[in-house]
């Protein structure tokens, strides 16, 4: 007879399943008992002496994982808008405009409104008066050309060219520019312009230059007469600033035995 030797395969302890009904008497007693089964997923819990069962399945992939993320995202939010600053106004607080005087002035009482308006009406009453006295000069000058013929030998003359730019300038007492001329002023600036200076005056202009006797006159020379100075155009004829009432012109020789002076 052969012996059989048996071992005895020793299995792990095990922890007692505790019955159903000693659950109910822990949780009569007010125990905390959590017990999960497999499969179904029982969750049977005692908090303090009420017991409540729930069944829920295992939430697991990407649902669970977006539920977590907008549960963070929501966390943020909430935690930003604690952290932000507050501004209050209080109930009683008032807007505050400053105010500035406006101050309006007509035209008739503003002074450099009225003094640019002068300055303008002035300076187009200048222009006009100009235009007018060119339209005149113009109109004396033809008049002149064709009451007097200038002699051919004063054509070309540089005393005659010049003094002929001024036909139509009135006479003027005391004057020396071409605003105005009398019979001495209108010689000397005529004279000027060449180079040659005389004295505002016809009675000392007869002490300047060279006599000449009539025979031997040219164009350009000075004529003079006691209380009268002009300039010889040749032939019978002379330019000058006459009297007042006139102006600058070509004209017979109206004197008697002038003294006819050569300048330069």
């Amino acid at each position: 007879m052969t012996a059989r030797t048996t071992r005895a395969r020793h299995r792990a302890a095990r922890r007692p399943v505790t019955p159903l009904t000693e659950l109910a008497q822990n949780a009569a007693v007010g125990r905390r008992t959590a017990v999960a089964a497999a499969g179904g997923a029982l969750l049977v819990s005692t908090f303090g002496g009420a017991m409540a069962a729930q069944a829920a399945p295992m939430e697991t992939g990407p649902a669970k994982m977006n539920s977590v993320d907008l549960n963070a995202l929501t966390s943020q939010a909430r935690e930003s808008l604690s952290n932000a600053p507050v501004v209050t106004v209080a109930p009683d607080a008032e807007l505050s405009v400053e105010k500035s005087a406006v101050s309006v002035v007509s035209a008739a009482d503003n002074e450099d409104y009225q003094a640019e308006i002068a300055a303008q009406e002035a300076e187009e009453a200048a222009e006009a008066a100009a235009a007018e006295a060119a339209e005149a000069a113009a109109t004396t000058v033809s008049t002149a050309s064709a009451s007097v013929d200038v002699p051919a030998s004063a054509i070309g003359n540089s005393v005659i060219s010049i003094a002929s730019r001024y036909i139509g300038v009135p006479y003027v007492s005391g004057g020396g520019s071409p605003s105005g001329f009398d019979c001495s002023g209108f010689t000397s600036y005529v004279f000027g312009q060449l180079g040659i200076s005389l004295p505002h005056s016809s009675s000392a202009q007869a002490g300047y230059g060279t006599q000449v006797p009539a025979s031997e006159a040219q164009p350009g020379d000075l004529m003079w007469t006691p209380g009268h100075v002009s300039i010889y155009a040749g032939g019978n004829t002379m330019i000058d600033a006459s009297k007042p009432g006139t102006v600058v012109d070509f004209r017979t020789i109206w004197q008697s035995n002038p003294t006819f002076i050569r300048l330069g």
